[in-house]
């Protein structure tokens, strides 16, 4: 069975988008990120994505399918059904969840079999999937770069501990890549 590997990019201070909402400022590498040997290796071993809704609809939602890195099955978790479905292929497609990570993280396992689930996108949806214990690591992009304000990945954790161990550091020229592996008790 895969891992559920909790995945961003992240400023130097701890942002994951800035005091606008805004993600621009941590990927002026996209261009050239889509080729990095971390992202390919996190597509091929990816076999579904558990994403919030204010990431599902950051962009186009129609231009997710053929064009977003990860094209297998999307489980967004939402509140509300979007009013129209979003362009859908036979690789990817999209189920909304209603009822929390739980289950959009049970459905997503369910859906990619041998391979990794991969959550993306929200504090609040790493924050809820860290205090389930769903996930199993933590992959995360550290960009050169104080954004003073924004939206953190971690604020929401529980009171108790989390404990790491560092699987591996990779640098590139703009971003430096963290693997940890979430120790949990027996």
């Amino acid at each position: 069975m895969g891992r559920v590997i909790l995945g961003f990019t992240m400023s130097l201070d701890g942002f994951i988008n800035n005091r606008n909402e805004s993600v621009a400022d941590l990927y002026p590498d996209l261009d050239t990120l889509r080729y990095a040997e971390s992202l390919q290796e996190s597509i091929r071993d990816t076999g579904a994505v558990v994403m919030g809704r204010k990431t599902f609809a950051m962009g186009d939602p129609d231009a997710y399918a053929g064009n977003y890195e990860y094209q297998v099955p999307i489980f967004v978790i939402t509140k509300h059904l979007p009013k129209k479905q979003p362009k859908q292929t036979a690789q990817l497609t999209f189920t909304f969840v209603k009822d929390g990570v739980d289950s959009a993280v049970k459905q997503a396992k369910a859906a990619a079999g041998d391979k990794d689930v991969t959550i993306v996108g929200g504090a609040e949806i790493a924050s809820e999937c860290l205090n389930a214990n769903l996930v199993d690591e933590i992959h995360m992009d550290i960009m050169p770069i104080l954004l003073g304000k924004g939206l953190q990945p971690f604020a929401g954790i529980r009171e108790e501990s989390i404990k790491l161990e560092k699987l591996s550091v990779v640098e590139t020229s703009v971003r430096t890549h963290l693997k940890f592996r979430i120790l949990k008790d027996k």
